[in-house]
């Protein structure tokens, strides 16, 4: 039932384009004189980018004069600055490593030298194993054997049908019994 309605969909759709009238098909949108577009014009116009030797333009910026690598992170905070946040004046020329050494760069640590850090860490570690090792020997464990008890608690723990606690004649707990030959 479906299908035939999509085939006569389709085959109405066909004949009512058909019947539409068709735009005339464009081949040149626009009109520029050969003065304007020519091969010579477009030359004088747009020349290749000059290419300079490594002794004519040192770093290979094109002539840039590229400002020392400074990051903007050790500049004053609190000086006269055009642009506070980002720590630059206006006009001032852009290090071609804006993106590293701008405020919003990752933040390089100062504040402690590697070989301090590694001495805290190490004094921490030390510290940390020192006081296990205290701990282990002055805090007192569980006993390692359980207690006995007269009778085996019977009457305390509920009476004859009970399960006993440890009684002195009774095996030891998590022991192989000795098996005579």
């Amino acid at each position: 039932m479906l299908y035939p309605r999509v085939a006569r969909a389709s085959a109405l759709r066909t004949a009512s384009m058909a019947t539409a009238r068709r735009l005339p098909i464009v081949h040149q949108r626009t009109f520029f004189p050969e003065s304007m577009t020519g091969k010579k014009i477009v030359e004088e116009k747009y020349p290749d980018h000059p290419t300079l030797s490594e002794a004519e333009d040192p770093g290979m910026t094109g002539g840039y004069i590229n400002p020392p690598g400074v990051k903007r992170q050790f500049r004053d905070p609190h000086g006269e600055w055009w642009d506070k946040q980002e720590r630059r004046n206006f006009g001032e020329p852009v290090h071609e490593d804006h993106d590293i050494l701008g405020v919003f760069s990752p933040y390089e640590y100062t504040w402690v030298s590697s070989r301090t850090a590694f001495a805290q860490i190490g004094v921490f570690v030390a510290t940390f194993v020192g006081l296990c090792w205290v701990v282990g020997r002055l805090y007192p464990d569980k006993p390692s054997f359980p207690r006995e008890f007269e009778g085996g608690l019977e009457r305390e723990l509920g009476g004859p049908g009970a399960m006993r606690a440890r009684a002195p004649g009774d095996p030891e707990p998590f022991q192989a019994e000795d098996v005579d030959e």
